[in-house]
Parts: structure tokens; sequence; C-alpha cells
């Protein structure tokens, strides 16, 4: 009977299966791939919410920077996010923020305001301290003139909105852009509204 298999051509050698060493290394390079690939789209950029960056954190108060190309409605697409975290969990890790009450073992987060700013000069640390003492009237008034927006939240209630604030008469000229988004109590209290320690 006559052999069907193919003939080799001449000088050609047979094809040897893969050694289990280049096996392994083509099975942990193509999963070095995969987990690159999975990290970099579960760690993407939020693109529900704008780009930001603290400026700076002073105890519970929080400046945070803005692209200048922000709109307003993204503004409050942010400070959405800031109020859902605070109603859910008010763990602002995640935000960048600070524990603004680190010594509250019940509540690291128990009173808390953002400003919102798309300049980042009224963002850095010496502006937000000489508003903060009130010790420069014309940096106070630059800075609530040129906020674009605020989040506050304390134990029981909460508050934003866009633009300076309205109870300021340093911002009577501008009220045009000033919008409320919410301000009322809160319906879930924080966690020492809660349970209270019982006094001695």
């Amino acid at each position: 009977m006559q052999d069907s298999s193919p003939t080799p051509l001449p000088g050609s050698k047979p094809k040897k299966p893969l050694d289990t060493v280049v096996k392994m290394a083509l099975g942990v390079l193509i999963g070095s791939f995969a987990l690159i690939w999975g990290g970099m789209y579960l760690s993407r950029p939020d693109r529900s919410i704008p780009p930001y960056t603290i400026g700076s954190q002073e105890e519970t108060a929080v400046a945070i920077h803005v692209p200048d190309e922000t709109s307003d409605e993204e503004i409050e697409a942010l400070i959405e996010r800031f109020r859902k975290v605070g109603r859910e969990t008010r763990k602002f890790e995640p935000m960048k923020v600070r524990p603004t009450t680190p010594d509250d073992p019940q509540d690291r987060y128990r009173r808390l305001t953002i400003y919102f700013f798309s300049d980042d000069t009224w963002a850095e640390p010496d502006m937000l301290h000489k508003y903060l003492t009130g010790e420069d009237r014309v940096v106070r008034g630059g800075f609530r003139r040129s906020l674009r927006g605020l989040y506050q939240l304390t134990e029981l209630e909460e508050e934003g909105g866009i633009g300076p604030p309205m109870d300021s008469p340093e911002t009577a000229a501008t009220q045009v852009y000033t919008r409320q988004l919410f301000k009322g109590p809160l319906s879930r209290p924080s966690v020492r509204a809660a349970d209270p320690t019982p006094a001695p």
C-alpha cells in the first residue's frame, strides 16, 4: 500500500509543537495585556462629571478648581455627585477630600463646605485662609464674586448652588448668575445625629 502522507520539501524541517515554556510565556504576555486593559478601563476618568483638582483644604473648607470651559451644568453635575456621596456614605476620600473632622470616630466628614472656582488663583491655600479668617475684605469680596458653585453639608442639613451665594452684599451685582439647587434638611441623618452619645 502506498503512503499518502505529503512528502516534505527538500531542505525543510518538520514543524515542532510549541515548547511548554514558550506557551507559558505567551500566556503570561496575553494575560498581562488583558490585566492592563482591564485596569485602564476600570480606572478611566468619570465622564459624567467634569475634571477637577483640590486647590486647598483648611479644616472643613475645601476650594476646588475646575477648567475655565466648565459649564454651569457640569458644575451642577459635580455638586450633585458630592451630594450623593454625602447622603449615602459621607466618605469623600474617593472624591480627593481629606477628612474634615478627623478626630471624630463616628463621622470623619461631619461638616464640609466646598467652594468651586474656574480661576485657580482663588483656590490657593493663601486665598482660602484669608477668606475664612476675614482678615482681608478685598479678598473676601473677590472670593465670593468668583465662586462658580457651592456645596455645604452639616450633620442635619445640606445646601448647593451655582454662582456666588445669594445672601452676600458683596455679590449683589452678580445675583443674575446665582441659582440655588437645593437647601434643607437631610433625608438621611448623619451618624452622629442618628446615634448620639449619651450625656454623662
